[in-house]
């Protein structure tokens, strides 16, 4: 078990409101982001679901005062697959956005990107902080 620093317990709650917003947003309007994006209706919606359980978990995460180590490191983990496999997905032939499709894809991973950075620096300094 850790602390969780600030940094990172933050970061999860951040991660949380992201997901949770792009959560009820893909969930309830997969049909016109997909007219919107040119990308497939159950491909957005069922991302938007399973953000809502991600989102239900890394805001439950946040608001520990303690957690598993490898729970946050999961976490991390996720975020950086998740950005490596959208950008994997604008490259691959398993769909044809249009240009804002491309930029939604791209922002969102970015996004993620940046929360697995912020997660990570903080679980850095969680480590530091039980060491002492």
């Amino acid at each position: 078990m850790i602390h969780p620093s600030l940094l990172l317990r933050r970061a999860l709650l951040a991660d949380a409101i992201f997901s949770g917003t792009s959560a009820v947003v893909l969930t309830l309007g997969a049909g016109a982001l997909a007219q919107l994006l040119n990308l497939p209706d159950a491909l957005l919606r069922e991302t938007g679901l399973f953000l809502i359980l991600y989102a239900a978990f890394v805001g439950w995460l946040g608001t520990r005062q303690t957690m598993p180590k490898m729970w946050a490191a999961i976490v991390v983990a996720g975020n950086v697959a998740w950005t490596l496999l959208s950008f994997a997905l604008l490259f691959s032939a398993l769909v044809s956005p249009n240009l804002l499709g491309e930029i939604m894809v791209a922002a969102q991973a970015v996004a993620t990107g940046v929360f697995a950075e912020l997660q990570y620096m903080g679980l850095r300094r969680s480590n530091s902080a039980m060491a002492v």
